[in-house]
């Protein structure tokens, strides 16, 4: 029984990492399509969306099977927890994504008003921590998951170095306001995601220790 119960956790595990490689392309091909202005590969970000929510569900599923099939204890117990916990802040993050294509289609015939760099590195950051925190998971890495916690203040400066450039073409030309907000909102999805990736990693931690660092981002 115990031998099927640990083959169940290692199903579980692939899952959590096919489902953080979907959302790891999510991000990337919205900063793509945001780069390039690229009309049709946004619009492939916003319908794969629901490719991402259907593998939220089948994890889901899959984790309650677990819960009322095997009744887990302690550690077991706090590692389908979190699982649950860690596919919600996925989802989202996929939501962003889609919101960030959303906004990359309406921007697809403008000229940019300034050339795009830190939002990429924003991109960049995000699909690394989502990775890291997803890979301490598996490997119950403790260490690599509070690493993940602290790389949320890199977003967070990249996030205010974007606002404070946006200001500054905002200062030098009205004309600019429209699209500098679009811009501004952009690199807060991206900030978000930054968080949702720093909550994955906490609820990593939770699974290790028993202990939650903070509550979830909303």
């Amino acid at each position: 029984m115990r031998n099927r119960f640990a083959s169940q956790l290692e199903q579980l595990n692939n899952e959590l990492i096919k489902m953080g490689s979907l959302v790891e392309y999510a991000i990337d091909s919205a900063v793509k399509a945001l780069i390039g202005q690229d009309r049709e590969q946004a619009q492939k970000v916003i319908e794969f969306d629901m490719e991402i929510d259907h593998k939220e569900k089948d994890i889901e599923s899959f984790c309650l099977k677990l819960l009322l099939q095997q009744q887990p204890v302690a550690r077991d117990l706090r590692q389908i927890s979190s699982a649950l916990k860690m596919i919600t802040d996925m989802e989202r993050i996929g939501d962003q994504a889609a919101d960030i294509s959303e906004l990359t289609i309406l921007l697809a015939d403008s000229i940019y008003i300034k050339k795009l760099e830190h939002i990429p590195q924003m991109a960049q950051e995000t699909i690394k921590m989502v990775t890291d925190s997803i890979d301490a998971f598996v490997r119950k890495d403790l260490e690599k998951a509070q690493a993940v916690v602290e790389a949320d203040d890199v977003v967070d400066e990249l996030f205010n170095e974007v606002k404070r450039d946006l200001i500054k073409l905002i200062h030098s030309n009205v004309d600019n306001g429209d699209q500098a907000m679009d811009f501004l909102m952009i690199a807060k999805y991206f900030e978000r995601i930054g968080d949702h990736a720093t909550n994955i990693a906490e609820w990593v931690i939770f699974s290790i220790t028993g202990t939650h660092l903070g509550d979830p981002a909303l």
